[in-house]
This record gives structure tokens, C-alpha cells and sequence, in this order.
């Protein structure tokens, strides 16, 4: 049974004994919630469990099937749902200040409205019914935040927010002093902002006495209690407990696995990133790609608007991606994150520089907008759109429904109409039609949007096991701590650094503000022992054969790049093994070789020019 609430402290508002049911389909049963002052409360639970349903009647904007509704006489309720309305024809300063209190002593209020907007990056002349849905809820947060609420029931806050925006709402959270509950995605935002828990659990409404970093072991224990009731008294609990027990228990078990695998490939990007001097970075793969995956060399990119105002996007950007590297991509909304994604996979070409693709890159690309679903057809038919029961993932057959399992979805579900899924499930059906694909190298922007924690976990576990490469931009912390090898910061007006590791990494790194030298410079320096001066490298460039090398290479590698590409069309042919069984061995024989001397190739340029690249700054330094 659901803990109840201390009746020490009396709630501002609270939730006795509620129920609430949509058709045959129960969301909670004999519900007990209280939010009382200086509470952190984050409510957790699968997704289409009913979190924000529970939330929309705490805040009075839907009636409970049973029990009741308190509210303090006189409290100020602010409430942010998931897709705020706005009003037509209202500016937004004069919207976010129309949620002003009354003025204190006289005193006015405005400067705050224009502090908020400031911060929130809001256009205070824009009507409010021509925003963006991004937009829209950003301006949802300012009026809740200059209302000055007893109370604030926030539904996913930091949805399409982005990393400078996320921590400045989350000092202001910090600072603020009546009660808050909390619904969000971003792990590291509930950890630092709750201190108490709510766990919506099949219909029931579970509390826990401490905040979100210790929910993971709390839910362990209580389906480690059910599990060994379970088993003397109904083995169907534990079936029907089945998701959970995998989600929290079992692939916790493997993290740490996981954790030494990714510490792994951060030591190896280390090692590369040093064997190429200083230069300026400054799901199982289904055909293997060469070890060059891209390579971006003094890229520029720059917009101009129609008011003639010029937006720098890169200037003189370089990097080189390898195989299996995890590559984050951070800054903020409207730095040109996006652009720079487009333009190092070749969608998008850059004004000046060069951007290569390397050999046998097969892409998939997850973009901010969702591909759209049928909601008439089912899961199965999405995945085996022409049929079957059978789909290939990373070079292998699967029966569809075993598939389906692995991102969490019932059997029933299989051939129920995608319609009725709910937005957490229709992701999580996204992700697995995108890692049935051909690919090794798998572009995600914004994954972490509308996704619950549950799929968040189920996606890293994906990404972990990856044996390609991943492009991905993310505002999600964890995330990026949790999958990237490194961290590229768009820092605005062109200015793009590279960091090893994720985001945490990227702020032990990073130089302060007004630091004079620069990002690369601070990590030079930072790996000298203290006390000792860096040895200079011998003015020196590369010897003549290292250079003649350096430059036969490309022409090498284009002509195996045609070879391969040659020699597949040739083996593409299906009759050629009845016709021919000896050209059909010489051809497959042929194929495997180019194949192994491309990727030396590769691996020859990658080092001659990371070399190269080292000496020319060593000689300007």
C-alpha cells in the first residue's frame, strides 16, 4: 500500500484518497499527494502511467472519479502543463506580466518580467499565438516564475530547453521557497532539486522520503519484496512485473560493464587525440565502415538574415570522427548545433573548407521533429512493412515480436493500432524501426525530448552495445555522461572547441570565462606535470617520404573507394555464381582484400596527417 503523507505540516494542496479511471483503463486508485511548503517533489512512473493526468488534478484542471481535492484558502497555485494554451493577439511581456501579483507596498514588479524574458531568451514583442511549441512553454515557465506561487506542479520544464537555460531554471528552483512537483525526463535536474518521491506503480501512488538519486535503489527493494511475495502467493505478479524488474534490476547489473567499456573509449579518443597533436576538434553496425567515419577540415558556415545581421556558425572548424566514436554535440538553441550536424554527415555543405564522408558509411538519422507513425497500422506492420514476421537487426533475423521486446513493448501490443500507444511508446516504436536499419553510423538530434527515464535507460543500453559510430545533440547531462567519448561545444559567433568525454567532463575542462588562453591551451597545460616546463617539439616538418606518402594517399583511397564500389555492383549480380563460379570466388576474394587495404589506407592518412598537423602547430608556437 501507497506510504501516506506527515499530517505534520499542514499541505498547501493534497490529493486524499483519489481515483481516477479513463474507460476500463485505471490510473490510480486510493491516491494520496500532499505538497506543503519547502517540499521537492519529483512524481515518477512509466510512461502512460498518468503522471501528468495526476498532476492536471492536483492542479484542479480535471475532476478525480473519487476522493478529494484540498486547497489552502487564498494559495497561489502555478501550474505548467505539457502544451500550455496561449491567448491570440497578446505580446509576450504583456502576457508573462498579466501573472504578476499584486504590487507589494507600491512597489512594481515589470524589471522582473524583463529579467525572466532575458534569461529565457524570449522575444517580449512577439504576439504568444505565433510561437513555436518550444516557445510557447518557455514563456509558461516565465509567468509561473513571476507569479510567486505557494505552489509550482511543473510538467517536463526542460523539454526543448537548452543546457545554459536548464541550469539557470534550476538556480531559480533552488532559490524558490514554497512547494514544488516535479515531472521531468532530465535525471540530473530531478537529483538536484528533490528531495522527496512520488512513484506512480500500477495504479498505485508509492512515497519515498527522499529525493530522485535514491529512487532506483528504493524501486529495487520494493519489486525485490514483491517478487519473493509473489512467489508464495501468485506467480502472475511476478509476469506482470516482468518490464519493471528488467528495466531497474537488470540492466543496472550490466552497467557497470557498460560504465569500464565507455571509460574505455574515452582512454582510446584520449590517445588518438594526442597522436594527433593539437589540432583543433579541435546497436550492432551492419556493414562495417572504414575507421575514417568523417573528416571536417577548416569548415566555415555563416547565415545572413534578411535585416542583413550575420550569424557566424563555424569558423575554420576541424575534426576527424573514427569508428566507434560517441561524439555529443552541445551549445545553445540557435548556436547552430543542428547546421554543424548537417554539415559533418554531407547534408548540408559548408561556405568554404572541406567535409568528407569516409568509405561505406551507411547513416540513420533521428531528427528533432519525429518521423510520424500510421496510427491505423500496428508495430508489427511498422517494422515489416512488406510483411512477415521477420526483421534483420545488426546483420541478424528476428522474430519481430522479440524485437518489440527489447524496447519494452507486451506481446499484445505487437498488433495492437499504433494509436493507441502513448508518446512514450510511439518513441520508443521510433527507435526500434530506426535500429532496424542499414547503418554504422546513427545521428540522433535531441533524442532525449518527450522521452521518459525508462526509455532514456533502454536507449543508452542501445547505444552502449553499438559497435558503430554516433553523432548526437543533446541537452540531457547524464546522457552525455552516460554514451559520449567527447563533448563539441558550439560556443557562438563561430567559436567550436572539443572536449574528451561528456558533459561533466567538459566542465572540469573547459577555461574559466575570462581566461585569455584558449580551450585547447588550458587542456595543454593541464597535462603538464606541475613544476616541469613542456618540452617544445624540434622545428622539424615530415621527412620527404612520409610527405610523399601523405600525398599519394587520397588518390589511393579514392581508387579503392571506386574498386570496392566496382567489384559490389559485380558481385550484386545473381547469376554470376551459376555462370561463373571462378570469377565469383576471384570477385569475393578480391572484394575482402580492397576492403582490408582501404582500411590500412585510412589508417596510414589518419596518422601521417594527425602528425603533420602536430608538427605545423608545434612550429607556430
Amino acid at each position: 500500500m501507497a506510504e501516506r503523507p506527515s499530517s505534520k505540516t499542514p499541505p498547501i494542496i493534497a490529493l486524499r484518497g483519489a481515483a481516477l479511471a479513463y474507460g476500463d483503463k485505471v490510473l490510480f486508485r486510493d491516491a494520496d499527494i500532499a505538497v506543503t511548503p519547502g517540499d521537492r517533489i519529483c512524481l515518477v512512473g512509466r510512461n502512460g502511467s498518468g503522471k501528468s493526468t495526476l498532476m492536471r488534478a492536483l492542479a484542479g484542471e480535471i475532476e478525480i472519479d473519487g476522493g478529494e481535492r484540498f486547497v489552502q484558502p487564498g494559495a497561489r497555485i502555478g501550474y505548467l502543463p505539457q502544451d500550455p494554451a496561449m491567448p491570440p493577439g497578446v505580446t509576450v511581456w504583456a502576457h508573462v506580466a498579466d501573472a504578476l501579483p499584486e504590487e507589494d507596498q507600491g512597489r512594481p514588479r515589470e524589471h522582473e518580467v524583463d529579467a525572466v524574458l532575458v534569461h529565457l531568451n524570449l522575444d517580449a514583442d512577439r504576439l504568444v499565438d505565433t510561437l513555436s511549441g518550444g516557445e510557447s512553454r518557455r514563456v509558461a515557465i516565465a509567468r509561473a516564475l513571476v507569479a510567486r506561487p505557494e505552489v509550482l506542479l511543473l510538467d517536463e520544464p526542460t523539454n526543448h530547453l537548452d543546457l545554459p537555460t536548464i541550469e539557470w531554471l534550476e538556480s531559480e528552483l533552488q532559490r524558490y521557497r514554497g512547494g514544488l512537483l516535479l515531472i521531468s525526463h532530465d535525471r540530473a535536474f530531478l537529483r538536484k532539486l528533490s528531495n522527496r518521491t512520488y512513484w506512480i506503480d500500477r495504479t498505485l501512488v508509492r512515497r519515498h522520503g527522499a529525493g530522485f538519486s535514491e529512487f532506483a535503489k528504493w524501486a529495487d527493494k520494493v519489486m525485490e519484496d514483491e517478487e519473493t511475495e509473489g512467489r508464495r502467493l501468485d506467480k502472475k505478479l511476478v509476469e506482470e512485473t516482468r518490464w519493471l524488474r528488467e528495466g531497474l534490476t537488470a540492466r543496472r547489473k550490466r552497467n557497470m560493464g557498460r560504465v569500464r567499456a565507455l571509460q574505455g573509449l574515452r582512454r582510446e579518443k584520449v590517445e588518438k587525440l594526442q597522436r594527433q597533436g593539437n589540432v583543433q576538434f579541435t546497436l550492432k553496425e551492419t556493414d562495417r565502415s572504414g575507421q575514417l567515419v568523417l573528416e571536417a577540415l577548416d569548415v566555415c558556415k555563416r547565415y545572413t538574415a534578411d535585416d542583413g545581421s550575420e550569424t557566424v556558425i563555424a569558423d575554420r572548424f576541424s575534426t576527424l570522427v573514427r569508428r566507434r566514436d560517441r561524439i555529443g554535440l552541445i551549445g545553445r538553441n540557435g548556436a547552430g548545433k543542428t547546421t554543424l550536424l548537417r554539415m559533418l554527415i554531407g547534408t548540408e555543405a559548408p561556405d568554404s573548407g572541406r567535409v568528407r564522408v569516409g568509405f561505406g558509411v551507411e547513416t540513420v538519422y533521428f531528427d528533432q521533429k519525429r518521423e510520424s507513425l500510421n496510427p491505423d497500422t500496428t508495430p508489427w506492420a511498422t517494422l515489416c512493412p512488406g510483411g512477415g514476421d521477420t526483421v534483420e537487426v545488426g546483420g541478424r533475423p528476428r522474430h519481430v515480436v522479440s524485437y518489440l521486446r527489447d524496447f519494452l513493448f507486451e506481446d499484445r501490443q505487437a498488433t495492437s493500432p499504433v494509436r493507441t500507444l502513448s508518446g512514450g511508446e510511439r518513441n520508443r516504436l521510433l527507435l526500434a524501426r530506426l535500429f532496424a536499419q542499414k547503418h554504422n553510423l546513427v545521428v540522433l538530434d535531441e533524442p532525449t525530448n518527450d522521452l521518459d527515464v525508462e526509455t532514456l535507460e533502454l536507449l543508452e543500453e542501445v547505444l552502449a552495445d553499438y559497435d558503430g559510430t554516433i553523432l548526437l545533440v543533446s541537452h540531457d547531462r547524464d546522457f552525455l555522461d552516460r554514451v559520449a567519448t567527447s563533448t563539441i561545444v558550439v560556443e557562438g559567433n563561430g567559436r567550436i572547441e572539443e572536449y574528451v568525454g561528456g558533459y561533466s567532463d567538459y566542465l572540469r575542462q573547459r577555461p574559466e570565462p575570462d581566461a585569455g588562453t584558449s580551450a585547447r591551451d588550458t587542456r595543454r597545460k593541464s597535462d603538464t606535470p606541475a613544476g616541469k616546463t613542456q618540452k617544445k617539439l624540434p622545428l622539424v616538418k615530415l621527412g620527404f617520404k612520409e610527405q610523399r606518402a601523405l600525398d599519394a594517399l587520397p588518390d589511393t583511397i579514392a581508387g579503392l573507394e571506386a574498386e570496392i564500389e566496382t567489384l559490389r555492383e559485380k558481385f550484386a549480380d545473381p547469376g554470376l555464381y551459376s555462370r561463373d563460379p571462378k570469377a565469383f570466388a576471384r570477385t569475393s576474394d578480391r572484394l575482402a582484400a580492397a576492403a582490408a587495404e582501404l582500411e590500412q589506407a585510412e589508417e596510414s592518412w589518419l596518422e601521417l596527417e594527425a602528425r603533420r598537423e602536430a608538427l605545423e602547430e608545434a612550429r607556430a608556437g
